[in-house]
């Protein structure tokens, strides 16, 4: 699944993108996740941020947001998605399903996604390091500790059951 390098100023520039759709959903009360969408010019077509919080949702992080803002496409292996933060299982099922062959992320210091499974399954990965996503993330496990355990699956349910 590998494909060219984006060139380095647009890389950049999506990375930058994303960390404004972070910023976005910070404000809007959300969890500070963000990713774009480029094509293999590193034209962004499609942005998204996390929108569990303000939605309600249980799947819309910010990569499941940005690739339902792409829409139907026919182009998905001639794609990068690139997220402020390493792909949990869910994020990554869907770039296995959707054959996107590579992913730039953000950081991974803060966690560590299926990023074992993607390289398993040949897509190509570009860790990034970036200190702004470190420092968001790092803000919002101390500000909101609450938020990012119940959006990596380590909180207890509050479900009402409806017995």
């Amino acid at each position: 699944m590998s494909q060219p390098p984006i060139q380095s100023a647009a890389l950049a520039t999506a990375l930058d993108a994303a960390l404004e759709q972070a910023e976005k959903s910070w404000r809007e009360g959300g969890i500070p996740i963000g990713s774009t969408l480029v094509n293999q010019r590193g034209t962004i077509l499609a942005v998204g941020h996390n929108r569990r919080v303000q939605r309600g949702s249980v799947v819309l992080h910010a990569e499941m947001d940005c690739l339902e803002n792409a829409g139907r496409r026919r182009d998905w292996s001639l794609c990068t998605l690139v997220s402020t933060l390493s792909p949990c299982p869910m994020c990554s099922g869907a770039v296995l399903l959707y054959r996107i062959p590579r992913v730039v992320i953000g950081e991974n210091r803060t966690y560590l996604g299926a990023e074992d499974w993607l390289r398993s399954q040949g897509v190509d990965l570009q860790i990034v390091d970036d200190p702004r996503c470190i420092a968001w993330m790092e803000r919002l496990q101390q500000e909101r500790p609450d938020l990012w355990a119940e959006d990596i699956g380590d909180s207890p349910c509050h479900c009402d059951r409806g017995s």
